[in-house]
């Protein structure tokens, strides 16, 4: 079954901090349950939810879809199709 992954990465680690998997079944209902803050959050970040919620539907889009440095926070976020 395919999901969406977001990785946390902190420090230079090749482990991930945090692991959120979501099944790409049931993502657009997970999705409305997200609080507005953070859809906002991810907007600021240049992540439209909406959009990976349509290349999620596309069986040819797997793999890492988006990586983000915050450089001042020292951290890595990875969001991937797997």
């Amino acid at each position: 079954m395919v999901s969406l992954r977001i990785r946390v990465f902190k420090g230079g680690e090749s482990s991930p901090e945090t692991t959120v998997s979501i099944p790409v079944a049931m993502l657009r209902f997970a999705a409305r349950l997200l609080p507005r803050q953070t859809a906002g959050a991810l907007r600021e970040k240049g992540i439209e939810l909406e959009e990976i919620i349509r290349l999620a539907d596309n069986p040819e889009a797997r793999g890492t879809l988006i990586e983000v440095q915050e450089h001042r926070k020292d951290q890595r976020i990875v969001i991937a199709l797997e």
